[in-house]
Protein backbone atom coordinates (compact mmCIF):
# COMPACT_ATOMS: atom_id res chain seq x y z
CA UNK A 1 0.00 0.00 0.00
CA UNK A 2 2.83 2.41 0.81
CA UNK A 3 4.55 1.72 -2.51
CA UNK A 4 1.29 2.17 -4.38
CA UNK A 5 0.46 5.39 -2.56
CA UNK A 6 3.88 6.90 -3.25
CA UNK A 7 4.41 5.45 -6.75
CA UNK A 8 3.50 8.66 -8.59
CA UNK A 9 5.69 10.78 -6.30
CA UNK A 10 8.59 8.36 -6.71
CA UNK A 11 8.18 8.49 -10.50
CA UNK A 12 8.49 12.28 -10.55
CA UNK A 13 11.42 12.16 -8.10
CA UNK A 14 13.25 9.59 -10.27
CA UNK A 15 12.60 11.76 -13.32
CA UNK A 16 14.02 14.80 -11.55
CA UNK A 17 17.07 12.81 -10.43
CA UNK A 18 17.79 11.81 -14.01
CA UNK A 19 16.85 15.05 -15.76
CA UNK A 20 17.94 17.61 -13.17
CA UNK A 21 21.03 15.99 -11.69
CA UNK A 22 24.21 17.83 -10.63
CA UNK A 23 25.34 20.37 -13.18
CA UNK A 24 21.93 20.85 -14.75
CA UNK A 25 20.17 24.16 -14.18
CA UNK A 26 16.57 25.30 -14.40
CA UNK A 27 14.91 22.97 -11.90
CA UNK A 28 13.62 25.49 -9.41
CA UNK A 29 13.15 29.22 -9.47
CA UNK A 30 11.80 30.47 -6.13
CA UNK A 31 14.49 29.62 -3.59
CA UNK A 32 12.19 26.99 -2.02
CA UNK A 33 12.92 24.04 -4.32
CA UNK A 34 9.52 24.39 -5.99
CA UNK A 35 9.53 23.23 -9.60
CA UNK A 36 9.74 26.08 -12.10
CA UNK A 37 6.96 26.36 -14.66
CA UNK A 38 9.28 25.28 -17.48
CA UNK A 39 10.51 22.24 -15.55
CA UNK A 40 6.97 21.20 -14.63
CA UNK A 41 5.91 21.42 -18.28
CA UNK A 42 8.94 19.41 -19.35
CA UNK A 43 8.23 16.71 -16.75
CA UNK A 44 4.58 16.61 -17.76
CA UNK A 45 5.56 16.03 -21.39
CA UNK A 46 8.07 13.32 -20.52
CA UNK A 47 5.79 11.47 -18.10
CA UNK A 48 2.46 11.91 -19.87
CA UNK A 49 0.95 13.96 -17.05
CA UNK A 50 -0.47 17.42 -16.62
CA UNK A 51 1.63 20.16 -15.13
CA UNK A 52 -0.68 20.27 -12.10
CA UNK A 53 -0.22 16.53 -11.55
CA UNK A 54 3.56 16.91 -11.69
CA UNK A 55 3.50 19.70 -9.12
CA UNK A 56 1.22 17.72 -6.81
CA UNK A 57 3.43 14.62 -7.07
CA UNK A 58 6.54 16.74 -6.50
CA UNK A 59 5.03 18.17 -3.32
CA UNK A 60 4.23 14.65 -2.09
CA UNK A 61 7.81 13.56 -2.89
CA UNK A 62 9.14 16.40 -0.76
CA UNK A 63 6.86 15.60 2.16
CA UNK A 64 7.77 11.90 1.97
CA UNK A 65 11.51 12.59 1.92
CA UNK A 66 11.99 11.18 -1.58
CA UNK A 67 13.30 14.64 -2.39
CA UNK A 68 15.24 16.59 0.23
CA UNK A 69 15.42 20.36 0.23
CA UNK A 70 18.81 21.91 1.01
CA UNK A 71 18.78 25.70 0.95
CA UNK A 72 17.36 26.74 -2.39
CA UNK A 73 17.91 23.41 -4.14
CA UNK A 74 16.52 19.90 -3.97
CA UNK A 75 18.28 16.58 -4.26
CA UNK A 76 17.26 12.89 -4.09
CA UNK A 77 16.67 11.65 -0.56
CA UNK A 78 18.07 8.40 0.82
CA UNK A 79 14.57 6.92 0.65
CA UNK A 80 14.55 7.36 -3.12
CA UNK A 81 18.01 5.77 -3.39
CA UNK A 82 16.80 2.81 -1.33
CA UNK A 83 13.34 2.63 -2.94
CA UNK A 84 13.86 -0.59 -4.91
CA UNK A 85 15.78 -2.54 -2.27
CA UNK A 86 14.55 -1.42 1.14
CA UNK A 87 10.91 -1.77 2.16
CA UNK A 88 11.58 0.10 5.39
CA UNK A 89 12.62 3.16 3.35
CA UNK A 90 9.25 3.10 1.61
CA UNK A 91 7.38 2.75 4.88
CA UNK A 92 9.35 5.57 6.50
CA UNK A 93 8.58 7.75 3.51
CA UNK A 94 4.88 7.07 3.86
CA UNK A 95 4.98 7.73 7.61
CA UNK A 96 6.65 11.08 6.88
CA UNK A 97 3.77 11.88 4.53
CA UNK A 98 1.28 10.70 7.15
CA UNK A 99 2.88 13.02 9.71
CA UNK A 100 2.51 15.91 7.25
CA UNK A 101 -1.15 15.24 6.36
CA UNK A 102 -2.17 18.83 7.19
CA UNK A 103 0.38 20.13 4.65
CA UNK A 104 -0.53 17.61 1.96
CA UNK A 105 -4.12 18.87 1.93
CA UNK A 106 -4.17 22.56 2.99
CA UNK A 107 -6.95 23.71 5.31
CA UNK A 108 -9.87 25.84 4.14
CA UNK A 109 -8.86 29.51 3.97
CA UNK A 110 -11.82 30.86 5.93
CA UNK A 111 -10.93 29.45 9.36
CA UNK A 112 -8.99 30.93 12.25
CA UNK A 113 -5.36 29.65 12.18
CA UNK A 114 -5.55 29.01 15.93
CA UNK A 115 -8.64 26.81 15.48
CA UNK A 116 -6.90 24.86 12.72
CA UNK A 117 -3.86 24.35 14.96
CA UNK A 118 -6.07 23.08 17.79
CA UNK A 119 -7.70 20.54 15.51
CA UNK A 120 -4.32 19.37 14.20
CA UNK A 121 -3.13 18.96 17.80
CA UNK A 122 -6.28 17.03 18.70
CA UNK A 123 -6.28 14.63 15.75
CA UNK A 124 -3.79 12.09 17.23
CA UNK A 125 -6.39 11.26 19.90
CA UNK A 126 -9.07 10.91 17.22
CA UNK A 127 -6.78 8.59 15.23
CA UNK A 128 -6.01 6.54 18.35
CA UNK A 129 -9.74 6.09 18.92
CA UNK A 130 -10.18 4.95 15.30
CA UNK A 131 -7.31 2.50 15.71
CA UNK A 132 -8.72 1.03 18.92
CA UNK A 133 -12.20 0.79 17.39
CA UNK A 134 -10.82 -1.40 14.58
CA UNK A 135 -13.74 -0.57 12.31
CA UNK A 136 -16.01 2.16 10.98
CA UNK A 137 -16.80 4.97 13.43
CA UNK A 138 -19.62 7.50 12.87
CA UNK A 139 -18.30 10.97 12.10
CA UNK A 140 -20.69 12.41 14.71
CA UNK A 141 -18.93 10.35 17.38
CA UNK A 142 -15.55 11.59 16.16
CA UNK A 143 -16.84 15.16 16.29
CA UNK A 144 -17.84 14.70 19.95
CA UNK A 145 -14.37 13.36 20.72
CA UNK A 146 -12.71 16.22 18.83
CA UNK A 147 -14.75 18.79 20.74
CA UNK A 148 -13.78 17.18 24.04
CA UNK A 149 -10.09 17.15 23.12
CA UNK A 150 -10.10 20.79 21.96
CA UNK A 151 -11.78 21.77 25.23
CA UNK A 152 -9.02 19.90 27.12
CA UNK A 153 -6.34 21.73 25.13
CA UNK A 154 -7.88 25.09 25.99
CA UNK A 155 -8.14 24.08 29.65
CA UNK A 156 -4.49 22.99 29.69
CA UNK A 157 -3.55 26.44 28.41
CA UNK A 158 -5.62 27.95 31.24
CA UNK A 159 -7.53 30.20 28.89
CA UNK A 160 -9.50 32.73 30.93
CA UNK A 161 -11.37 35.91 29.99
CA UNK A 162 -8.89 38.74 29.69
CA UNK A 163 -11.42 41.21 31.16
CA UNK A 164 -14.41 40.68 33.46
CA UNK A 165 -17.85 40.09 32.11
CA UNK A 166 -19.96 37.03 31.30
CA UNK A 167 -19.74 37.56 27.55
CA UNK A 168 -15.98 38.10 27.33
CA UNK A 169 -14.32 35.99 24.66
CA UNK A 170 -11.48 33.77 25.82
CA UNK A 171 -8.00 34.93 25.01
CA UNK A 172 -4.67 33.41 25.84
CA UNK A 173 -1.08 33.19 24.71
CA UNK A 174 -0.84 30.89 21.71
CA UNK A 175 0.10 27.31 22.45
CA UNK A 176 3.15 25.57 21.00
CA UNK A 177 0.81 23.76 18.62
CA UNK A 178 -0.54 27.08 17.35
CA UNK A 179 2.94 28.48 16.81
CA UNK A 180 4.13 25.31 15.11
CA UNK A 181 1.21 25.57 12.73
CA UNK A 182 2.35 28.99 11.63
CA UNK A 183 -0.46 30.98 13.27
CA UNK A 184 0.01 34.65 13.88
CA UNK A 185 0.57 35.19 17.65
CA UNK A 186 -1.48 38.37 17.33
CA UNK A 187 -4.56 36.35 16.33
CA UNK A 188 -7.01 35.82 19.21
CA UNK A 189 -7.70 32.31 20.39
CA UNK A 190 -10.88 30.87 18.86
CA UNK A 191 -14.02 31.51 20.81
CA UNK A 192 -15.80 28.63 22.43
CA UNK A 193 -18.45 28.31 19.72
CA UNK A 194 -15.97 27.90 16.84
CA UNK A 195 -17.58 25.31 14.54
CA UNK A 196 -15.37 22.23 14.45
CA UNK A 197 -17.42 20.11 12.04
CA UNK A 198 -15.93 21.71 8.88
CA UNK A 199 -12.42 21.33 10.28
CA UNK A 200 -13.05 17.69 11.15
CA UNK A 201 -14.32 17.15 7.62
CA UNK A 202 -11.14 18.75 6.27
CA UNK A 203 -8.96 16.61 8.57
CA UNK A 204 -10.63 13.36 7.56
CA UNK A 205 -10.37 14.13 3.85
CA UNK A 206 -6.73 15.22 4.27
CA UNK A 207 -5.91 11.93 6.00
CA UNK A 208 -7.81 10.08 3.29
CA UNK A 209 -5.73 11.87 0.64
CA UNK A 210 -2.54 10.36 2.07
CA UNK A 211 -4.07 6.89 2.36
CA UNK A 212 -4.51 6.76 6.15
CA UNK A 213 -8.27 6.31 6.21
CA UNK A 214 -11.42 6.14 4.16
CA UNK A 215 -14.54 8.20 4.82
CA UNK A 216 -18.04 8.01 3.40
CA UNK A 217 -21.66 7.47 4.38
CA UNK A 218 -21.07 9.42 7.57
CA UNK A 219 -18.35 7.05 8.79
CA UNK A 220 -14.54 6.92 8.88
CA UNK A 221 -12.29 3.85 8.91
CA UNK A 222 -8.53 3.55 9.13
CA UNK A 223 -6.89 1.73 6.25
CA UNK A 224 -4.59 -1.17 7.21
CA UNK A 225 -1.66 1.15 6.52
CA UNK A 226 -3.16 3.93 8.64
CA UNK A 227 -3.90 1.50 11.47
CA UNK A 228 -0.30 0.25 11.36
CA UNK A 229 1.08 3.81 11.43
CA UNK A 230 -1.03 4.81 14.44
CA UNK A 231 0.00 1.61 16.22
CA UNK A 232 3.66 2.43 15.57
CA UNK A 233 3.17 5.93 16.99
CA UNK A 234 1.53 4.52 20.13
CA UNK A 235 4.35 2.01 20.49
CA UNK A 236 6.94 4.79 20.24
CA UNK A 237 5.17 6.71 23.00
CA UNK A 238 5.20 3.60 25.20
CA UNK A 239 8.89 2.94 24.50
CA UNK A 240 9.79 6.54 25.31
CA UNK A 241 7.82 6.31 28.55
CA UNK A 242 9.74 3.20 29.64
CA UNK A 243 13.26 4.57 29.56
CA UNK A 244 15.13 2.22 31.94
CA UNK A 245 17.79 4.75 32.92
CA UNK A 246 15.85 7.98 32.56
CA UNK A 247 18.08 9.64 29.96
CA UNK A 248 15.43 10.65 27.45
CA UNK A 249 15.75 14.36 28.18
CA UNK A 250 19.55 14.34 28.04
CA UNK A 251 21.71 15.42 25.13
CA UNK A 252 23.41 12.61 23.22
CA UNK A 253 26.72 12.84 25.08
CA UNK A 254 25.09 12.74 28.52
CA UNK A 255 22.80 9.91 27.43
CA UNK A 256 25.76 7.85 26.17
CA UNK A 257 27.64 8.41 29.43
CA UNK A 258 24.56 7.21 31.27
CA UNK A 259 24.57 4.03 29.17
CA UNK A 260 28.27 3.30 29.65
CA UNK A 261 27.72 1.02 32.65
CA UNK A 262 24.58 -0.69 31.34
CA UNK A 263 24.54 -4.19 29.93
CA UNK A 264 24.19 -4.32 26.11
CA UNK A 265 20.47 -5.16 26.08
CA UNK A 266 19.66 -2.45 28.64
CA UNK A 267 21.75 0.07 26.71
CA UNK A 268 19.92 -0.72 23.47
CA UNK A 269 16.59 -0.26 25.24
CA UNK A 270 17.80 3.15 26.42
CA UNK A 271 18.93 4.07 22.90
CA UNK A 272 15.50 3.12 21.52
CA UNK A 273 13.72 5.22 24.14
CA UNK A 274 16.01 8.19 23.50
CA UNK A 275 15.52 7.89 19.73
CA UNK A 276 11.74 7.56 20.04
CA UNK A 277 11.62 11.00 21.66
CA UNK A 278 13.41 12.70 18.74
CA UNK A 279 13.29 13.07 15.00
CA UNK A 280 15.69 10.71 13.27
CA UNK A 281 17.68 13.50 11.62
CA UNK A 282 18.37 15.44 14.81
CA UNK A 283 19.19 12.26 16.75
CA UNK A 284 21.73 11.09 14.16
CA UNK A 285 23.34 14.54 14.06
CA UNK A 286 23.66 14.55 17.86
CA UNK A 287 25.16 11.06 17.96
CA UNK A 288 27.75 11.81 15.30
CA UNK A 289 28.59 15.04 17.10
CA UNK A 290 29.22 13.04 20.27
CA UNK A 291 31.37 10.58 18.32
CA UNK A 292 33.62 13.42 17.14
CA UNK A 293 34.61 14.29 20.71
CA UNK A 294 37.78 13.28 22.51
CA UNK A 295 36.24 10.47 24.57
CA UNK A 296 36.83 7.21 22.72
CA UNK A 297 34.24 5.40 24.83
CA UNK A 298 31.52 7.75 23.62
CA UNK A 299 32.68 7.19 20.06
CA UNK A 300 32.04 3.46 20.30
CA UNK A 301 28.74 3.91 22.12
CA UNK A 302 27.54 6.48 19.60
CA UNK A 303 27.95 3.98 16.78
CA UNK A 304 26.17 1.33 18.84
CA UNK A 305 23.25 3.76 19.10
CA UNK A 306 23.48 4.39 15.35
CA UNK A 307 23.09 0.63 14.83
CA UNK A 308 19.74 0.93 16.60
CA UNK A 309 18.80 3.78 14.23
CA UNK A 310 19.49 1.54 11.22
CA UNK A 311 19.00 2.52 7.57
CA UNK A 312 18.04 6.20 8.09
CA UNK A 313 21.53 6.84 9.48
CA UNK A 314 23.29 5.46 6.39
CA UNK A 315 23.82 8.77 4.50
CA UNK A 316 25.28 10.47 7.58
CA UNK A 317 27.52 7.53 8.39
CA UNK A 318 28.79 7.41 4.80
CA UNK A 319 29.47 11.13 4.99
CA UNK A 320 31.90 10.66 7.89
CA UNK A 321 33.68 7.64 6.42
CA UNK A 322 36.50 9.92 5.24
CA UNK A 323 37.03 11.41 8.71
CA UNK A 324 40.17 9.67 10.08
CA UNK A 325 38.78 9.64 13.61
CA UNK A 326 35.46 8.07 12.65
CA UNK A 327 36.42 6.06 9.57
CA UNK A 328 36.99 2.63 11.20
CA UNK A 329 33.71 2.88 13.12
CA UNK A 330 31.84 4.04 10.01
CA UNK A 331 33.27 1.26 7.84
CA UNK A 332 32.28 -1.41 10.37
CA UNK A 333 28.78 0.11 10.67
CA UNK A 334 28.34 0.16 6.89
CA UNK A 335 29.62 -3.40 6.50
CA UNK A 336 27.12 -4.68 9.07
CA UNK A 337 24.37 -2.57 7.51
CA UNK A 338 25.13 -4.18 4.14
CA UNK A 339 24.72 -7.64 5.64
CA UNK A 340 28.18 -8.65 6.82
CA UNK A 341 28.38 -10.84 9.91
CA UNK A 342 29.50 -8.69 12.86
CA UNK A 343 32.24 -11.25 13.54
CA UNK A 344 33.64 -10.77 10.03
CA UNK A 345 32.96 -7.05 9.55
CA UNK A 346 36.51 -6.14 10.65
CA UNK A 347 37.76 -7.58 7.36
CA UNK A 348 36.71 -4.35 5.62
CA UNK A 349 39.39 -2.45 7.55
CA UNK A 350 42.95 -2.05 6.35
CA UNK A 351 45.73 -3.04 8.73
CA UNK A 352 46.33 0.64 9.54
CA UNK A 353 42.62 1.29 10.19
CA UNK A 354 42.40 -1.78 12.42
CA UNK A 355 45.44 -0.62 14.38
CA UNK A 356 43.99 2.87 14.79
CA UNK A 357 40.74 1.33 16.08
CA UNK A 358 42.72 -0.88 18.49
CA UNK A 359 44.43 2.19 19.97
CA UNK A 360 41.15 4.12 20.17
CA UNK A 361 39.45 1.24 21.97
CA UNK A 362 42.44 0.89 24.29
CA UNK A 363 42.09 4.59 25.11
CA UNK A 364 38.47 4.00 26.09
CA UNK A 365 39.50 1.06 28.29
CA UNK A 366 42.33 3.06 29.87
CA UNK A 367 39.97 5.94 30.69
CA UNK A 368 36.97 3.97 31.88
CA UNK A 369 37.96 0.33 32.40
CA UNK A 370 40.17 -1.72 34.69
CA UNK A 371 43.78 -2.84 34.24
CA UNK A 372 42.99 -6.53 33.54
CA UNK A 373 40.63 -5.48 30.75
CA UNK A 374 43.39 -3.45 29.12
CA UNK A 375 45.73 -6.44 29.30
CA UNK A 376 43.08 -8.67 27.69
CA UNK A 377 42.63 -6.04 24.98
CA UNK A 378 46.21 -6.74 23.94
CA UNK A 379 45.08 -10.15 22.73
CA UNK A 380 42.60 -8.60 20.27
CA UNK A 381 45.30 -6.93 18.17
CA UNK A 382 45.60 -8.12 14.58
CA UNK A 383 49.40 -8.16 14.78
CA UNK A 384 50.89 -11.59 15.55
CA UNK A 385 53.54 -10.33 18.01
CA UNK A 386 53.85 -7.52 20.53
CA UNK A 387 56.94 -6.00 18.83
CA UNK A 388 55.04 -5.91 15.52
CA UNK A 389 52.04 -4.33 17.27
CA UNK A 390 54.25 -1.68 18.88
CA UNK A 391 55.86 -0.82 15.55
CA UNK A 392 52.49 -0.34 13.87
CA UNK A 393 50.97 1.50 16.83
CA UNK A 394 53.86 3.97 16.75
CA UNK A 395 53.34 4.50 13.01
CA UNK A 396 49.55 4.95 13.04
CA UNK A 397 49.67 8.39 14.64
CA UNK A 398 46.76 8.14 17.08
CA UNK A 399 46.77 11.18 19.42
CA UNK A 400 46.35 8.95 22.50
CA UNK A 401 49.17 6.54 21.65
CA UNK A 402 51.52 7.61 24.44
CA UNK A 403 48.83 7.48 27.15
CA UNK A 404 47.65 4.05 25.96
CA UNK A 405 51.15 2.58 25.97
CA UNK A 406 51.95 4.01 29.39
CA UNK A 407 48.70 2.59 30.82
CA UNK A 408 49.38 -0.79 29.19
CA UNK A 409 52.92 -0.89 30.57
CA UNK A 410 51.63 -0.10 34.07
CA UNK A 411 48.95 -2.80 33.85
CA UNK A 412 50.87 -5.70 32.30
CA UNK A 413 52.26 -8.27 34.75
CA UNK A 414 55.19 -9.31 32.51
CA UNK A 415 58.14 -7.05 33.40
CA UNK A 416 59.95 -7.60 30.10
CA UNK A 417 56.88 -6.81 28.00
CA UNK A 418 56.05 -3.82 30.19
CA UNK A 419 59.57 -2.49 29.68
CA UNK A 420 59.28 -2.83 25.88
CA UNK A 421 55.94 -1.00 25.93
CA UNK A 422 57.34 1.82 28.07
CA UNK A 423 60.26 2.18 25.67
CA UNK A 424 57.83 2.43 22.76
CA UNK A 425 55.85 5.09 24.63
CA UNK A 426 59.02 7.09 25.26
CA UNK A 427 60.00 6.86 21.60
CA UNK A 428 56.60 8.12 20.47
CA UNK A 429 56.75 10.91 23.04
CA UNK A 430 60.19 12.06 21.89
CA UNK A 431 59.43 11.55 18.21
CA UNK A 432 61.86 8.68 17.89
Amino acid sequence: MARSGLAAAARVAHWADAALGPGRAGGTDDGKATLSAATAERAAADLGLTSAQVRADWDIARLAGLVEVHGDSARPGWRLRAWDRDDSAVLRGWVALFDAWSLAHPEPPDHEPAAVAEVVSAMPQVLSFLQLSAGPVPVEQLLDLLQQRVTELRTERCEVPYEPGPASPTAAAPSAAVLSAGADPAEPAPVGDTPLAPLLDWSLHALASVGALTCGDGQATLTPLGSWAVWVKLEQICVAAQSPAGNIEQAAEAMLRGCARLRPNAARAEYRAWLAARTVGSAVTELIGAARGEDALLRGLAFEALRVVGAPAEPDVRAVADDPTLRPYALLWLAEHDGADPEDAHEVLTRKEATWLWVDTAAAVADHGEAPLLVRHLESAVQPTVPKLLDEVRAVGHPRTVQVLVALAAAHPDPALAKAVRRAAFQVHTGG
